[in-house]
């Protein structure tokens, strides 16, 4: 089994690994598949993900490697897809470095690039999921608030709800955010997307960032953006948005709606891992409003 061979035979791999055939070494980083790095008889490894204790989700694994080729259609820097088969993910292994002012701003150029590719809609041809959980993916001309609110806030919403993740307050200022949206009008084009750009996912390789674990679907551009400034942020963001701001400008404003576009993947926090992520979603909504209101 060497990387010739697997990319012209990627469906062998689960047998090949049932019948340790290729050295397996855990890696770590993985908050919903287990990540493995597998070593081929030519020396080289490949990247893998697999569903921990049993069979994934229908289309789990194929959802992400139809956005890796939909990406990489496009020329985003995504690692190359050796195999999406249902029970496991592969791509080449990517070794990681620090990140740099340069590579961010190669990263602001990548991305400005990839959203000017634009999309057929909002939505895209295939499931989806955003880490554990399903992702609606019904292809929609918009336009984009309308969108947004029904396909990307309120099923999340709705969970987090049944789960006990946010108050009886909280399900109200959301509700008139989801109300506002109905209304809000916005005229950007469906931009092609990562989907889920925290900075987690992104790999950063001596020359560049490399997007990882997409749940790519036509979006907002400014969705992808305003995620990249979650959970601590990325690195050189400020670097990452200058280099975004000379290839494909953003419209006035931009910096106020941060917090509306970023709602959709903190409600996939309280939905997916529970109440901690309340106080987050709570004043985001807030700020929101204040920008579309």
């Amino acid at each position: 089994m060497d990387q010739a061979y697997l990319r012209t035979h990627p469906e062998h791999l689960p047998t090949f690994l049932t019948h340790q055939r290729i050295r397996e070494t855990p890696v770590g980083g993985g908050s919903v598949s287990t990540a493995s790095r597998l070593t081929l008889d030519d020396g080289t490894s490949i990247f893998a993900k697999t569903w921990p204790g049993g069979s994934p989700p229908a289309d789990f694994y194929e959802a992400e490697a139809a956005g890796l080729r939909w990406l990489a259609e496009a020329g985003a820097p995504v690692p190359e897809l050796i195999a999406g088969l249902p029970q496991m993910l592969a791509t080449e292994w990517l070794d990681e470095a620090s990140p740099t002012p340069e590579s961010a701003e190669r990263l602001g150029r990548d991305l400005a690039d990839l959203h000017q590719t634009g999309a057929e809609s909002f939505g895209a041809p295939w499931p989806g999921y955003i880490g554990p959980l399903p992702l609606d993916n019904t292809q929609d001309p918009g336009p984009w608030g309308r969108w947004f609110a029904a396909r990307r806030l309120r099923p999340f919403l709705q969970r987090s709800a049944d789960r006990g993740a946010l108050t009886s307050d909280d399900v109200a200022l959301l509700d008139r955010l989801l109300a506002a949206l109905d209304a809000y009008s916005d005229p950007e084009r469906p931009s092609r997307t990562h989907g889920d750009l925290w900075p987690g996912n992104l790999l950063w390789s001596a020359s560049r960032a490399y997007l990882i674990d997409p749940a790519a679907h036509g979006a907002h551009r400014e969705t992808d953006l305003a995620e990249l400034a979650l959970f601590g942020g990325a690195p050189y963001l400020d670097r990452i948005l200058a280099a975004y701001q000379e290839v494909h400008p953003l419209s006035d404003g931009w910096r106020a709606r941060v917090p509306l576009h970023q709602l959709h993947l903190l409600l996939v926090h309280t939905a997916a891992f529970g109440a901690s992520y309340r106080s987050a979603v709570a004043t985001a909504a807030e700020a929101a409003l204040r920008a579309i209101g």
